[in-house]
């Protein structure tokens, strides 16, 4: 059986440090750092992209910036800017559901290095089902681990 490859978008890196007195927001950050740690074991893949970079880049919290920058580290795959091109075409049709440009660029890129999640807190795009991969929460996405 072939590993399992996970794309996070910001949300879901920065997810931790959210305010955790809200229930909700406090079980998907143990789900998505339960996740990592798989992730650091290498029992599952995890890839990102230019876009996760451009973002987290953005982001004007140094520590937050680091930790997620670090994290990266942990990736096997990552789409550069030489995937442009063909990212921003899938981004075109995935935006034509109503999904902002962005956002749209984060699925296109999880699917162009063939992951089969797109893990994300984002609630408009847990909404967003495209063909070719499974759009969740992470803590849906532990259900999803159970089943395989």
């Amino acid at each position: 059986m072939a590993k399992i490859k996970v794309y996070f978008d910001n949300c879901a890196y920065n997810r931790p440090f959210d305010d955790q007195s809200q229930i909700k927001i406090a079980l998907e950050t143990e789900a998505k750092k339960h996740i990592q740690q798989l992730i650091v074991e290498k029992d599952i893949d995890l890839a990102y992209s230019y876009i996760n970079r451009l973002e987290n880049d953005d982001n004007p919290f140094a520590t937050r910036k680091n930790s997620i920058n670090d994290f990266f580290k942990n990736a096997v795959f990552y789409i550069d800017a030489s995937h442009a091109e063909t990212v921003e075409e899938k981004a075109a049709v995935i935006m034509q559901a109503g999904i902002k440009p962005r956002d749209a660029l984060h699925i296109a890129c999880a699917i162009e290095s063939d992951c089969g999640y797109f893990v994300t807190t984002d609630k408009p795009l847990l909404r967003h089902t495209p063909s070719g991969i499974v759009v969740c929460s992470p803590i849906q996405f532990l259900d999803y681990l159970e089943e395989i």
